[in-house]
């Protein structure tokens, strides 16, 4: 029987992510096994008025080009990718892997080549967003890999992921709406100030967040969302972080991950494991060593880490730094192919912005 829980979901990102009108034309893309939602969304859509345009894509097939494809292959950058970007006013994307680790033995070199070669596609597509000149939304359909990958049943994962979604709520689109004004207290209470200071077990950071805007996460660009962040000063951050959980990118998981920062920029990056794909990422291009966010995970209806970032960024009671490209609704303007978050534990460390303090083992203060 199928869940009804996919049709609201459906429901909810058509009419609230996405806000799908009449005459908007939306990019559907999804992996293959995301079939059952897919065709939900594509219904709804079609019910709300929207033209829609397909991107299938199997689960496999990153692999297969990184593993076959030339450099110049890997550098062609597709035309069609870029007209969609341009003429599609709305785009979601379904995730639904088959095998989470499946570019695990891939060429990191590869993998940052291909990310340098599309930057300038997704710096136009993050303006265009940030100018409100596109909506676009990221979520996922529950399989038995990514069930794996939490250490949970196909069944207590698909759970977790609705739960997340708020879909067992009577209301979902009421539910995000009151989660988004609790972050609006926390946003209006930072906007304005600047220097902000991460003291922990794991942390010992300066970072700069003077005329940058903190936006709300609550179920537009992400399902799940909820978290608030911000682009630092590219140039500001000073001090060390260790991030206890897993850093994964591409199917590779790094683990023990410490990096040291000075004016702005990772002097020194160490892992346990994953320290050559560490290095590798971080070498994608000069913009890939700054910080392009900072995130207050807000979600504490979210039992526990998943390895899927998606919703571990959102945690209560942690932050996540992001190496890479900023999004320019921040203000950030650092520029570059990789946007990678890493999530430090925050249930023993404060933050003080201008000398005020602003959260203790894990709560912010003006929630308290």
């Amino acid at each position: 029987m199928t869940d009804p829980r996919i049709a609201k979901l459906a429901s909810v990102l058509v009419h609230y992510s996405l806000e799908i009108k009449p005459g908007d034309f939306l990019n559907l893309g999804a992996q293959v096994p995301a079939e059952p939602l897919a065709l939900a969304v594509y219904t709804e859509a079609l019910k709300a008025g929207a033209h829609v345009h397909w991107q299938v894509t199997f689960p496999e097939s990153k692999e297969i080009f990184l593993r076959n494809a030339s450099n110049e292959q890997i550098d062609f950058v597709s035309p069609i990718d870029k007209l969609s970007d341009e003429v599609c006013n709305a785009h979601l994307y379904l995730e639904a892997p088959l095998n989470t680790r499946a570019l695990s033995a891939t060429d990191p070199a590869k993998m940052a080549r291909r990310a340098k070669a599309y930057q300038p596609l997704s710096q136009a597509f993050m303006e265009r967003a940030a100018r409100g000149e596109v909506r676009w939304c990221y979520t996922v359909f529950p399989t038995h890999a990514s069930a794996q990958e939490a250490d949970m049943s196909l069944a207590d994962y698909t759970e977790f992921v609705y739960a997340a979604d708020m879909l067992n709520e009577p209301d979902p689109v009421a539910a995000w709406q009151e989660a988004g004004r609790q972050q609006r207290i926390l946003k209006d209470w930072l906007e304005g100030k600047d220097q902000v200071v991460l003291k922990g077990a794991d942390i010992d950071l300066r970072l700069s967040i003077k005329n940058r805007t903190f936006v709300c996460a609550e179920g537009k660009a992400n399902m799940p969302d909820g978290e608030i962040f911000t682009g630092p000063v590219e140039n500001s951050a000073n001090g060390w972080v260790r991030f206890h959980y897993p850093v994964i990118e591409g199917g590779r998981e790094v683990e023990g991950v410490e990096l040291w920062f000075e004016e702005g920029k990772v002097v020194k990056e160490r892992a346990v494991k994953g320290q050559e794909f560490l290095t590798a990422q971080l070498n994608t291009d000069p913009g890939a060593r700054y910080l392009g966010e900072w995130g207050i995970g807000t979600n504490y209806s979210i039992p526990r880490f998943s390895k899927h970032m998606l919703f571990d960024e959102k945690l209560g009671g942690t932050i996540h730094l992001a190496l890479g490209m900023s999004y320019p609704e921040t203000g950030g303007k650092n520029e570059s192919g990789l946007h990678w978050d890493m999530l430090c534990d925050m249930s023993d460390a404060e933050i003080t912005v201008d000398g005020d303090l602003f959260y203790k083992n894990g709560k912010p203060l003006l929630w308290i």
